[in-house]
């Protein structure tokens, strides 16, 4: 509603990277709410589409924030971000500029071109800890009160904002930052 106010047309395509390639003068808006959209991300960066890039986020995930720009987004917003911000940030998108957060800025900065430097909160490093001194997935869900099942699904989601695929490799990760 608000874009359309600015004067700007939606559509949904059912084929994003078909339609992306067809466009000259467009711009993609992306909300990040799961696997399917990522892949669509990843999806538009490997058929090299040149639109300008704006993707929605979880507003806590700097590494997602990373992750998205290192996949081709040339701007990253909370989910949360009200109506006008929206309409500003795709205004300044579409004329070439980019608008990051600035934990995501900094993660980027840290890591430098060639590396990745995850943010990571207080809470998941302890999370890590407990694993490293032979904690178990389930005393670690009853510790910070979820089930072992949704303890598994945040432990995955940490991994993959790690870049690892393995708790085992985590843990090494957290030791060579000095996390833990």
């Amino acid at each position: 509603m608000v874009l359309a106010a600015a004067g700007h047309r939606a559509e949904t395509p059912a084929d994003v990277v078909g339609w992306a390639r067809r466009r000259t003068s467009a711009l993609i808006l992306l909300t990040l709410v799961g696997e399917p959209q990522w892949q669509l991300l990843a999806r538009l960066r490997d058929a090299r589409v040149t639109l300008p890039l704006i993707v929605l986020i979880d507003a806590a995930s700097a590494a997602q924030g990373v992750r998205a720009v290192r996949a081709g987004a040339r701007s990253v917003l909370p989910r949360s971000i009200s109506g006008e911000e929206l309409r500003r940030t795709v205004t300044a998108t579409m004329e070439g500029q980019a608008v990051v957060p600035a934990e995501v800025l900094a993660s980027l900065a840290i890591a430098g071109p060639g590396g990745y430097t995850p943010v990571v909160s207080p809470d998941r490093i302890g999370w890590l800890r407990k694993l490293a001194t032979g904690g178990t997935v389930a005393e670690l869900a009853g510790q910070v009160g979820y089930s072992e099942r949704a303890m598994f699904r945040l432990l995955t989601v940490l991994y993959r904002d790690l870049g690892v695929s393995s708790r085992v490799e985590a843990i090494m990760l957290a030791r060579d930052r000095g996390w833990i």
